[in-house]
């Protein structure tokens, strides 16, 4: 078994060691049948072994690859639509962050995480990115870009990233979170990702509801980190920083998340029309196009 530790308390993001399996099994299988070129590897760190996936070409001299971090319950394989983008122009990493579904070890601290997570993401950019990097964060992935001093990170992009501002949960999406998690379906994960979703957005991804419903049968989801401390994120200030939100977001609206970010980080912001918040899916060709310009900008 794998999900508790000497204390008793829940050590693991999964129920047991066949959910582990399970949820490795389709991660595998996902990218397995991505057809872009790209290289899945591993690196091992303090926080155990962590899932690479490398696409795009190799980096001219100087040039920032973009690494991305996946938000709570995602992972690589579930970031494939973004990266055959952004793949097009730069090499892009996708790091799973350990502690959540994926590739990466289910094992995550109790206490001072976000710091565990920084101190893990130094280790896996020293071992998989060769050079400098703009590290481009989603939801959670955001906050542990913030919590990373790592001087390999020239810029950072957080996409609805948390540990900016305190994430908000309506009530519409916290009545449709509860069936989701006791009587998984796909059905039920569909309510779900709708209400996280910009209002009158389409057919959502079918991998994506599948996704969510072998989430809520096999793991333990965790809860999104509070607020960075003011004195880290004025450390952030040295390096740029760009913090995008859907406009539609229901956890981090941008009336809430834009404040937050130019007083607490001095960061620009901008909105993605049309989005709510789950970016990469939603609108992948425009937060590619964010990135891109970001990434130019830190060139000129």
């Amino acid at each position: 078994m794998v999900d508790d530790d000497k204390d008793g308390h829940v050590a693991s993001v999964y129920k047991n060691d066949n959910a582990r399996r399970e949820v490795r099994s389709w991660c595998v299988k996902r990218i397995a049948d991505w057809g872009i070129a790209h290289a899945r590897s591993e690196v091992v760190t303090s926080a155990g072994v962590t899932g690479v996936v490398t696409a795009g070409p190799e980096p001219r001299d100087g040039e920032p690859s973009v690494v991305l971090l996946p938000g709570t319950n995602m992972n690589a394989a579930l970031c494939l639509p973004l990266v055959e983008v952004m793949a097009r122009e730069r090499r892009v990493v996708i790091l799973d962050l350990p502690g959540q579904p994926g590739l990466s070890a289910g094992r995550r601290p109790h206490v001072r995480r976000m710091a565990w997570y920084g101190s893990w993401l130094s280790e896996a950019l020293a071992q998989a990115v060769p050079g400098p990097a703009v590290v481009v964060g989603h939801s959670l992935g955001g906050a542990v870009a913030l919590a990373c001093d790592s001087p390999r990170i020239v810029g950072r992009v957080a996409l609805s990233g948390a540990g900016i501002t305190r994430l908000r949960v309506p009530a519409p999406l916290l009545a449709a979170t509860v069936p989701w998690l006791l009587r998984p379906s796909v059905a039920r994960s569909t309510a779900l990702l709708r209400h996280m979703a910009a209002p009158g957005q389409g057919e959502l991804p079918g991998h994506l509801s599948s996704w969510m419903c072998l989430v809520a049968r096999h793991c333990r989801t965790s809860l999104a980190p509070p607020p960075l401390p003011s004195r880290l994120l004025e450390q952030r200030r040295t390096v740029p920083t760009l913090v995008v939100a859907g406009r539609f977001d229901p956890f981090l609206p941008p009336r809430a998340l834009g404040p937050a970010a130019r007083r607490r980080l001095g960061a620009e912001f901008r909105v993605i029309e049309g989005a709510g918040h789950l970016l990469l899916d939603e609108a992948p060709v425009e937060v590619s196009a964010v990135v891109e310009e970001f990434c130019a900008a830190l060139e000129d």
